[in-house]
């Protein structure tokens, strides 16, 4: 089997992680592929660097690219649409939350690919609310590290995801710790701060699943989380983590309850961590990702 994987971002944000993460997973198991990518995004970057096949992006030749090849995987939309006319079976992946728009344009697009990697059943709720049919959509998770071992109760950091995208609530979270009197840390290198964080706060208007949250569970954090989109079906109120409302007050009480419940915080960030060891690990993702390619094949 030989996969072409397309990505367009110029970032390393979640949906680029996961194709990386995938990337490196079918490798591994010797499923051959081959990434197009823009060459200076750090998606191409970091693909070089782990030593996986890469060629430059270009728009005109991205259904030329596909000879030699079995399947197409577009990561993005932006990559489904170079890659809707491609002579190969088209696997999607999608992980947003808004709706599918409704135009002409936008119908012909999703009734060509073959089949949908749906992030979340909150994303293919979307997909069929679109028209998809369910046949042509499987619900794929993220799948993040997980470290062997996590440290307990010292932990002093109170952490959230720093982003300049305003959908991502930043100004909601420094708002609700000013309110709740608790110093907060904005972390843009989430591997590296993960292992000090006490609690990590992920507030955001929409989200397909949020990969930034279950790395936070898998590294034994707290979380707290906005209820919207995919994040309730991996932030369990009470059990795995709590929920809040996208309002400062709502979150500075969330805050208060778990740094002032530590048994409360510790024995949710121990559920989220057994939940993401069972069905949320990179192993996991990869071996479903590979599943869907099988029955396309098939």
């Amino acid at each position: 089997m030989r996969v072409l994987h397309i990505d367009t971002g110029q970032d390393m944000r979640g949906g680029q992680w996961q194709a990386l993460h995938l990337l490196q997973g079918l490798a591994e198991r010797g499923v051959a592929g081959r990434l197009l990518a823009p060459q200076h995004s750090d998606l191409f970057q970091a693909a070089t660097a782990l030593g996986l096949e890469v060629r430059p992006l270009s728009e005109p030749t991205v259904a030329l690219a596909a000879s030699g090849f079995d399947l197409v995987h577009a990561h993005d939309a932006r990559a489904h649409t170079l890659a809707v006319f491609s002579p190969k079976p088209l696997i999607v992946s999608r992980r947003v939350a808004f709706p599918v728009k409704r135009s002409a344009a936008s119908r012909f697009k999703y009734r060509r690919a073959s089949h949908y990697l749906a992030v979340s059943e909150f994303v293919k709720k979307e997909l069929l609310s679109a028209g998809v049919l369910a046949s042509k959509i499987t619900v794929v998770h993220d799948g993040v590290r997980v470290p062997d071992r996590v440290r307990g109760d010292a932990r002093p950091l109170v952490m959230a995801l720093n982003s300049d995208d305003p959908g991502k609530g930043k100004a909601i979270v420094a708002k609700a710790a000013g309110l709740a009197s608790v110093p907060i840390h904005f972390s843009s290198h989430l591997l590296e701060d993960l292992p000090q964080a006490g609690l990590f706060v992920y507030i955001t208007d929409n989200e397909g699943l949020g990969s930034a949250a279950l790395l936070a569970m898998g590294y034994g954090a707290p979380v707290i989380a906005s209820r919207v989109g995919g994040l309730p079906e991996i932030v369990h109120h009470g059990e795995t983590g709590l929920l809040t409302d996208n309002a400062p007050e709502a979150v500075a009480g969330s805050m208060k309850r778990l740094l002032n419940d530590r048994p409360l915080a510790l024995r949710l960030a121990t559920r989220a961590r057994s939940m993401v060891e069972q069905g949320f690990t990179i192993a996991h993702m990869v071996q479903n990702t590979i599943r869907v390619y099988e029955r396309i094949l098939s």
